[in-house]
């Protein structure tokens, strides 16, 4: 098992998933912000998709951190890694639970994970899957630097595909 990084970064810790995070993340997933991943999800699904987060450490090397603000302590959101058969490519992903937008917070975080990804992990490449209706998270993409890739699988028919690259 690949032991689960603690990321810190100006106003962020990224780290592990515990038990405690799941009422906030099944919230997240139960709501219409879900809509972009496919959601809303409930029960079952959304067990899954936390425990799945989880299981990506063992499996793949790399999962889900969750990210909590240096200042006050309190879990905002979760960044990922994500891979498996649902997966055509490695993904770069991001969630913030409401309230929490607007503050930059997505894009330290994803940044964080990424650049972590290409030292560590040693990747050529990260995609980030994109319902073409998020424009915040196709904002997003590309302040990390993010190109659209047409001509790249996409996760869910209609996904945009958004490839990363190291810094060189």
């Amino acid at each position: 098992m690949t032991d689960i990084p603690d990321l810190r970064t100006v106003r962020l810790r990224l780290r592990a998933p515990i038990l405690a995070d799941y009422p906030a993340f099944a919230a997240f997933m139960a709501s219409d912000r879900a809509r972009y991943m496919g959601g809303p999800h409930v029960g079952w699904a959304a067990w899954g998709s936390f425990c799945h987060d989880i299981a990506g450490w063992s499996l793949f090397g790399h999962g889900a951190l969750m990210i909590d603000r240096l200042s006050d302590g309190a879990c905002i959101g979760q960044v990922s890694i994500n891979h498996g058969p649902l997966f055509p490519e490695k993904e770069l992903g991001w969630m913030l639970y409401d309230g929490f937008e607007g503050h930059g917070y997505a894009a330290e975080a994803a940044a964080a994970l990424r650049d972590w990804a290409f030292a560590t992990l040693r990747l050529e490449t990260l995609v980030s899957y994109i319902d073409p209706a998020n424009a915040p998270s196709i904002r997003l993409a590309q302040r990390l630097g993010a190109i659209r890739d047409a001509a790249a699988t996409p996760q869910d028919d209609g996904d945009l595909v958004y490839r990363h690259a190291p810094a060189r």
